[in-house]
Protein backbone atom coordinates (compact mmCIF):
# COMPACT_ATOMS: atom_id res chain seq x y z
CA UNK A 1 0.00 0.00 0.00
CA UNK A 2 1.21 3.61 -0.72
CA UNK A 3 1.06 6.64 1.11
CA UNK A 4 -1.69 8.93 0.89
CA UNK A 5 -1.86 11.38 -1.32
CA UNK A 6 -4.04 14.69 -2.32
CA UNK A 7 -4.65 15.23 -5.78
CA UNK A 8 -6.16 18.43 -4.82
CA UNK A 9 -4.46 21.54 -6.43
CA UNK A 10 -3.32 24.24 -4.08
CA UNK A 11 -1.52 26.82 -3.98
CA UNK A 12 0.71 25.82 -1.52
CA UNK A 13 0.95 22.43 -4.14
CA UNK A 14 2.00 24.71 -6.88
CA UNK A 15 4.88 26.85 -4.88
CA UNK A 16 6.47 23.08 -4.35
CA UNK A 17 6.55 22.37 -7.63
CA UNK A 18 8.10 25.38 -8.81
CA UNK A 19 10.33 25.23 -5.60
CA UNK A 20 11.62 21.37 -6.53
CA UNK A 21 11.92 21.67 -10.50
CA UNK A 22 13.56 25.51 -9.81
CA UNK A 23 15.96 23.36 -7.47
CA UNK A 24 16.52 20.66 -9.95
CA UNK A 25 17.56 23.68 -12.47
CA UNK A 26 19.80 25.01 -9.87
CA UNK A 27 21.61 21.75 -10.34
CA UNK A 28 21.78 22.71 -14.26
CA UNK A 29 22.82 26.43 -13.61
CA UNK A 30 25.95 24.70 -11.54
CA UNK A 31 26.56 22.47 -13.69
CA UNK A 32 26.25 24.88 -16.86
CA UNK A 33 28.98 27.56 -15.07
CA UNK A 34 31.67 25.24 -16.50
CA UNK A 35 30.97 25.09 -19.87
CA UNK A 36 33.18 23.02 -22.12
CA UNK A 37 35.83 25.39 -23.69
CA UNK A 38 39.53 25.00 -25.65
CA UNK A 39 40.33 21.70 -23.23
CA UNK A 40 36.97 20.01 -24.33
CA UNK A 41 37.41 20.59 -27.89
CA UNK A 42 41.11 19.06 -27.69
CA UNK A 43 39.99 16.17 -25.99
CA UNK A 44 40.15 12.79 -28.16
CA UNK A 45 36.25 11.87 -28.15
CA UNK A 46 34.68 8.28 -28.21
CA UNK A 47 32.79 7.33 -31.54
CA UNK A 48 29.41 7.80 -30.27
CA UNK A 49 29.66 10.60 -28.83
CA UNK A 50 26.52 13.04 -29.72
CA UNK A 51 26.55 16.51 -31.25
CA UNK A 52 26.77 19.08 -28.89
CA UNK A 53 23.20 20.09 -29.28
CA UNK A 54 21.76 17.14 -27.95
CA UNK A 55 23.18 17.71 -24.46
CA UNK A 56 20.75 20.82 -23.40
CA UNK A 57 17.48 19.52 -24.53
CA UNK A 58 17.95 16.53 -22.97
CA UNK A 59 19.38 18.03 -19.68
CA UNK A 60 16.23 20.35 -19.63
CA UNK A 61 14.11 17.67 -19.84
CA UNK A 62 15.67 15.52 -17.60
CA UNK A 63 15.59 18.19 -15.12
CA UNK A 64 12.25 19.01 -15.35
CA UNK A 65 11.23 15.45 -14.79
CA UNK A 66 13.48 15.15 -11.71
CA UNK A 67 12.09 18.55 -10.44
CA UNK A 68 8.65 17.02 -11.09
CA UNK A 69 9.71 13.13 -9.73
CA UNK A 70 10.42 15.21 -6.33
CA UNK A 71 7.45 17.24 -6.13
CA UNK A 72 5.22 14.31 -6.32
CA UNK A 73 7.17 12.93 -3.54
CA UNK A 74 7.28 15.82 -1.28
CA UNK A 75 3.61 15.94 -1.62
CA UNK A 76 3.58 12.55 0.71
CA UNK A 77 3.92 14.91 3.89
CA UNK A 78 2.41 12.50 6.29
CA UNK A 79 5.42 9.69 5.32
CA UNK A 80 7.94 9.36 7.40
CA UNK A 81 10.16 8.16 4.04
CA UNK A 82 9.98 11.28 2.87
CA UNK A 83 12.18 13.03 4.23
CA UNK A 84 15.06 10.66 3.53
CA UNK A 85 14.18 10.04 0.31
CA UNK A 86 14.21 13.58 -0.81
CA UNK A 87 17.71 13.66 1.34
CA UNK A 88 18.70 11.03 -1.35
CA UNK A 89 17.22 12.97 -4.06
CA UNK A 90 19.39 16.72 -3.50
CA UNK A 91 22.64 14.50 -2.62
CA UNK A 92 22.60 13.22 -6.32
CA UNK A 93 21.83 16.96 -7.29
CA UNK A 94 24.87 17.66 -5.26
CA UNK A 95 27.06 14.45 -7.37
CA UNK A 96 24.88 15.60 -10.48
CA UNK A 97 26.50 19.52 -10.31
CA UNK A 98 29.76 17.97 -8.83
CA UNK A 99 30.64 16.36 -12.34
CA UNK A 100 30.73 19.42 -14.02
CA UNK A 101 32.97 21.11 -12.23
CA UNK A 102 35.11 17.87 -11.77
CA UNK A 103 35.13 17.49 -15.60
CA UNK A 104 35.28 20.57 -17.15
CA UNK A 105 36.19 22.67 -14.47
CA UNK A 106 39.17 21.28 -12.99
CA UNK A 107 39.57 18.44 -16.26
CA UNK A 108 39.84 15.48 -13.93
CA UNK A 109 38.17 13.26 -16.16
CA UNK A 110 39.14 10.44 -13.74
CA UNK A 111 37.62 11.38 -10.26
CA UNK A 112 34.57 12.78 -12.85
CA UNK A 113 34.13 8.87 -13.50
CA UNK A 114 34.21 8.02 -9.73
CA UNK A 115 31.90 11.21 -9.23
CA UNK A 116 29.57 9.61 -12.13
CA UNK A 117 29.49 5.87 -9.93
CA UNK A 118 28.73 7.82 -7.04
CA UNK A 119 25.75 9.69 -9.08
CA UNK A 120 24.38 6.33 -10.35
CA UNK A 121 23.96 4.56 -7.10
CA UNK A 122 22.72 7.83 -5.65
CA UNK A 123 20.04 7.92 -8.40
CA UNK A 124 19.42 4.14 -8.09
CA UNK A 125 18.42 4.67 -4.00
CA UNK A 126 16.53 7.78 -5.14
CA UNK A 127 14.64 5.96 -7.66
CA UNK A 128 14.00 3.37 -5.40
CA UNK A 129 12.93 5.91 -2.53
CA UNK A 130 11.11 7.76 -4.77
CA UNK A 131 9.10 3.76 -6.03
CA UNK A 132 8.64 3.27 -2.47
CA UNK A 133 6.36 6.06 -1.87
CA UNK A 134 4.31 6.82 -5.35
CA UNK A 135 5.63 4.73 -7.97
CA UNK A 136 4.89 7.74 -10.96
CA UNK A 137 7.95 9.08 -9.02
CA UNK A 138 10.36 6.33 -9.02
CA UNK A 139 9.13 6.06 -13.09
CA UNK A 140 10.01 9.07 -13.55
CA UNK A 141 14.04 8.92 -12.66
CA UNK A 142 14.16 5.92 -14.64
CA UNK A 143 15.29 8.01 -18.02
CA UNK A 144 17.89 10.06 -15.63
CA UNK A 145 19.53 6.63 -14.48
CA UNK A 146 19.57 5.77 -17.82
CA UNK A 147 21.28 8.84 -19.46
CA UNK A 148 23.33 8.60 -16.67
CA UNK A 149 24.66 5.08 -17.44
CA UNK A 150 25.21 6.55 -20.96
CA UNK A 151 27.06 9.23 -19.48
CA UNK A 152 29.10 7.00 -17.38
CA UNK A 153 30.15 5.14 -20.44
CA UNK A 154 31.01 8.29 -22.45
CA UNK A 155 33.03 9.47 -19.61
CA UNK A 156 35.13 5.97 -19.38
CA UNK A 157 35.73 6.45 -22.78
CA UNK A 158 37.29 10.06 -22.41
CA UNK A 159 39.35 9.14 -19.56
CA UNK A 160 40.30 5.78 -21.50
CA UNK A 161 41.02 7.47 -24.71
CA UNK A 162 42.63 10.85 -22.86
Amino acid sequence: MHAEFTNKPTVSSWIGLVFWVALSFAAAAVGSSFPPGDWYAHLAKPAFNPPAWVFAPVWTLLYLVMGIAAWLVWRQRAVARVTPALALFLAQLGLNAAWSWLFFGLHYIGWALVDLAALWLAIGATLLAFWALRPLAGLLMVPYLLWVSFAALLNFQFWRLN
